[in-house]
């Protein structure tokens, strides 16, 4: 799979994911933060789900409509339990990632909504 991590969600994540075959953009190798728009706007060109802790991209995809490409969101997530659930998030949830789901994950309960039609 194809990933975006956000500098909030952490660089061993990106490693991580790196390590296990998957595609990943570090935001922290893009330079100067780019913000949340044309961070989930790059995602979206290159066709790679962005992972983050941030709750804002909620409102850019559902509020302003912005195109993506699939989302993972972890506001409440501990950094010692990120590699161990976006392992489970990809066994279990691949094909709705595919899809462009977006996934939010809050008090430990798996949400995934469907993106909004253009």
């Amino acid at each position: 799979m194809r990933f975006v991590v956000d500098r909030c969600a952490g660089r061993r994540l990106a490693e991580w994911l790196r390590d296990n075959g998957h595609d990943v953009v570090d935001a922290y190798n893009l330079g100067p933060d780019p913000g949340d728009r044309a961070l989930l706007e790059q995602a979206n060109t290159e066709n790679r789900i962005l992972i983050t802790v941030d709750k804002d991209f909620g409102e850019l995809i559902y509020l302003y409509r912005i195109p993506h490409a699939g989302l993972i969101r972890l506001p409440d997530v501990r950094m010692s339990s990120r590699i161990a659930l976006i392992e489970d998030l990809i066994r279990r949830y691949s094909q709705s990632l595919e899809e462009r789901a977006i996934i939010t994950v809050i008090g430990g309960r798996v949400r995934i909504s469907r993106p909004p039609e253009a």
